[in-house]
């Protein structure tokens, strides 16, 4: 069970790692499925050839225990509501990042899209439609030099002013991510380190970005959604940990920042 303290530090900073959320010997069942299907021997370097590659969804058994660990749903009913999310069927994407002097080409600072729109294209609602938590799965031992995602701390609390009066149908996507990523360029900077089995549970709205790998071992990370029943309720009286989060940042009753004096 996520401490107070924990709960308070996601609404605060956008993210938090559960520790051994997912138990050692699945996730290496599972980091030895991801290896067989990158076709590269993970005791030869000379097979990576590439700095990323990237595998979709995998629903076998052993993903589908590892989304659904028991710590995993006592930690998604805290952050975003009892009965408010579907248990995930299996684990996908997977960037599977290599070291390498090559650039991977995909490093930017963005926020996760959630729907898609009429046009089939991208989208981000003030609601999260779509999306209730980002979720990384490490399946790997990941170090600082291992290509750990970059994460805005704090983040998430500049993208619901950004949203607000879009309505249902959001924004498109990379329209928002252009005026997130400059708003919140003053946020610290944190990497999303931890060991194999360690999930960081993000806000929907966290700024983030991966980066070049410039270690040895090659980085094993899972980056699904955790698909949401319904959408963020912002005018209930006992708001989750996730629909705070997005209260601060529109400044209104029952978030922090209505709450604080102004500094």
């Amino acid at each position: 069970m996520l401490s107070e303290a924990q709960i308070e530090a996601f609404v605060r900073d956008g993210h938090l790692r559960l520790d051994g959320a997912v138990p050692r010997a699945v996730a290496e069942r599972c980091r030895d499925e991801l290896w067989a299907a990158t076709g590269c021997d993970p005791d030869d370097p000379a097979t990576w050839t590439r700095p990323v590659v990237r595998l979709g969804g995998f629903a076998t058994p052993p993903f589908r225990e590892a989304a659904n660990s028991p710590a995993l749903h006592e930690a998604f009913d805290q952050l975003a509501g009892p009965g408010r999310w579907i248990a995930p069927q299996g684990l996908g994407t997977f960037p599977v990042r290599f070291p390498s002097d090559e650039p991977p080409g995909d490093d930017g600072w963005h926020l996760e899209a959630s729907f898609a729109g009429d046009a089939g294209e991208y989208r981000v609602s003030l609601a999260s439609r779509g999306r209730a938590l980002l979720m990384l799965f490490l399946f790997s031992d990941v170090g600082p030099d291992d290509a750990p995602t970059r994460i805005r701390s704090g983040s998430h609390r500049d993208v619901p002013p950004l949203l607000a009066g879009a309505g249902e149908a959001g924004r498109p996507w990379d329209e928002l991510c252009a005026d997130a990523v400059p708003a919140s360029a003053h946020r610290p900077v944190t990497l999303a380190t931890g060991g194999i089995g360690d999930v960081h549970l993000c806000h929907p709205f966290l700024v983030h970005a991966a980066q070049p790998h410039r270690g040895r071992v090659p980085r094993l990370m899972a980056q699904p959604p955790l698909v949401p029943v319904g959408e963020l309720d912002l005018s209930g009286a006992a708001p989750t940990p996730v629909e705070r989060a997005v209260l601060d940042g529109l400044g209104a009753p029952g978030g922090r920042a209505a709450q604080e004096p102004s500094r």
